[in-house]
């Protein structure tokens, strides 16, 4: 039974399905009646127009998305855990042209106002020092935890009043939005987000993420680079299906909503090892090298997460009954 990474899931039948459905001749790269379709879709969901562009990978979409808001001499606020610093090998460096990631510290990976502040109070105002042009943050983040539309929007408030760009890296958007109950709007351009990298992969999908911008004159631009970065494919049909079947009856809330619950079980029978408010679909947990150890053994496979510490991620297809097996190995240590 593995629970190391939401990446490692199946996918869903019904995208699988939607591949199918895509297979026959129609036009190359972005041209197709499938990519055309993806604009209004987005809009219908999140109440607004957005322009769409479908990657492949998470870290595609982030880093088109920092090199759409940051100049190559500028920096980008990030927190010191964002998967853009601490696991995507130097590609935000890299898209940007050499744009420099600004580390904030906080507990759970998330960023509040009050710490943003006093990083942007510290760096000087001249040639001397690099200045920051926009902010990122992940929601859910990290760590599991889930930034509300209040906290975003606070954050947002600054953005403004600082002249900065604001990004939401949503790997995981799906399962903040299932945990809060919120409108999708509320969450992201509401709160003054001007670019979302909506993750599908983690979350059901095949090989397909959504790159959206509310504002949507960063596009144009971003399909050029997205070109000049490799990431146009040629049948990106087959992409942009994927993403209109996540979207269909909302599978992207229901299936995030079902590994939330599952994250629900296995937090619950964990008590006092969590080491952070379970909130979305990842479980960290206090757990001796003896007690990791033990818990393979009876098959189950998970991330060692520092010393004495674990990983435990759940999944779409992950429901309470699958993972009570888990959550009665945790209970017994």
């Amino acid at each position: 039974m593995r629970f190391f990474s939401d990446n490692a899931a199946p996918v869903h039948p019904a995208v699988l399905a939607a591949i199918m459905q895509a297979d026959v001749v129609d036009t190359a790269y972005d041209g197709d009646q499938w990519s055309a379709r993806l604009h209004s879709a987005f809009s219908a969901l999140f109440e607004t127009p957005v322009s769409v562009l479908w990657v492949s990978t998470g870290t595609a979409a982030n880093c088109l998305a920092l090199a759409a808001l940051c100049p190559p001499y500028a920096a980008v606020l990030c927190h010191a855990d964002a998967h853009v610093e601490t696991d995507e090998g130097g590609a935000p460096e890299f898209f940007t042209h050499g744009a420099k990631l600004m580390t904030i510290a906080g507990e759970g990976a998330k960023i509040t106002p009050d710490a943003l502040g006093r990083r942007l109070r510290a760096i000087r105002d001249d040639v001397h020092q690099v200045q920051p042009r926009a902010l990122t943050i992940t929601n859910a983040t990290e760590y599991g935890r889930v930034y509300t539309p209040d906290e975003v929007a606070a954050l947002g408030a600054l953005c403004r009043a600082h002249g900065l760009r604001f990004h939401m890296d949503g790997a995981r958007f799906a399962n903040a939005v299932a945990h809060l109950g919120c409108h999708p709007a509320d969450l992201t351009w509401r709160a003054g987000v001007e670019a979302l990298s909506f993750g599908f992969v983690k979350n059901g999908g095949m090989m397909a993420e959504a790159l959206l911008f509310f504002d949507t004159t960063l596009a144009d631009e971003t399909r050029r680079r997205r070109k000049r970065a490799g990431h146009l494919l040629s049948k990106g049909r087959y992409l942009a299906a994927q993403l209109l079947a996540m979207l269909d009856d909302d599978l992207w809330l229901h299936n995030a909503r079902s590994a939330n619950a599952a994250a629900q079980v296995i937090g619950r029978a964990a008590g006092g090892r969590c080491l952070h408010p379970v909130e979305a679909n990842e479980v960290f947990i206090a757990l001796s090298p003896a007690e990791a150890a033990e818990l393979r053994q009876q098959g189950f496979d998970f991330y060692d997460w520092g010393e004495g510490a674990a990983r435990l991620v759940t999944s779409w297809h992950h429901d309470v009954t699958a993972v009570q097996p888990l959550a009665d190995a945790i209970a017994a240590l």
